[in-house]
């Protein structure tokens, strides 16, 4: 890809699991409204755990985390020890014309450039893990074509959903790819990402409207035990 593109960078801060899985399904059902691809990099305010769509619950431990069920499918993922980022690429963009594989070839290879910064020669996973229980997975415990690895370590995964509004696309990243410096880690994923990409960075500052939504949304769906346990969820009715 070449030429210089304008995306957004949303440098968020902390959050809760709940609001966390609900501002990245907000932002892809307003993608085509915003208009061009949205980077967030964000935290979690609590020790978490991140369950795949079609995870079973017991997949993550039951002590000492908050469990959350993300939009898109992927392993178990443990918040404590990681950063975050969500991509959000609106329908009708490049990326949205490649399948899921080579679309997760193009956000990890600007991983590779950021392990690159940090002395780690990394490169991506060619081949598809054995047979595995996807029900049950742990991310970092199983590579798959296109994550990044460290010889045999895994150092970032992840996972997509795509719909007519375009994809939402989670990554996350191990902290000992840059000693546990979670703000080198951030700043250096944004260089990378847009050196890989050929993107020039805008700010993104989320409306008022977009985050009452947003709190919302994490409160209605994401922090109700019918979504997280069985996968089951009705909208509930605005007063």
């Amino acid at each position: 890809m070449t030429g210089k593109e304008e995306w957004r960078l949303w440098r968020d801060g902390s959050r809760s699991p709940y609001d966390n899985m609900a501002i990245d399904e907000l932002l892809l059902q307003q993608a085509t409204t915003i208009g061009t691809p949205v980077v967030r990099i964000y935290d979690w305010d609590r020790p978490a755990v991140s369950i795949g769509y079609v995870q079973k619950y017991d997949a993550a431990p039951q002590q000492d985390y908050t469990i959350v069920r993300r939009p898109p499918g992927g392993g178990v993922v443990f918040h404590d020890v990681d950063l975050t980022y969500t991509v959000v690429v609106p329908a009708g963009h490049a990326i949205c014309r490649l399948d899921r594989m080579e679309s997760y070839h193009v956000f990890h290879r600007a991983i590779l450039r950021l392990l690159d910064h940090f002395g780690h020669h990394g490169q991506l996973a060619q081949n598809e893990c054995g047979p595995v229980d996807r029900a049950t997975m742990q991310c970092f415990t199983t590579p798959t074509r296109y994550d990044v690895l460290c010889g045999q370590t895994k150092y970032a995964g992840a996972a997509q959903r795509r719909t007519r509004d375009g994809i939402l696309h989670q990554g996350s990243i191990a902290v000992t790819a840059a000693d546990g410096d979670k703000t080198a880690l951030a700043a250096n994923l944004a260089d990378g990402l847009a050196a890989e990409l050929g993107i020039v960075w805008q700010e993104f500052t989320p409306s008022d409207s977009f985050m009452a939504t947003a709190v919302r949304l994490g409160k209605d769906k994401y922090a109700r035990p019918e979504w997280n346990i069985t996968r089951t969820w009705k909208p509930v009715p605005e007063r």
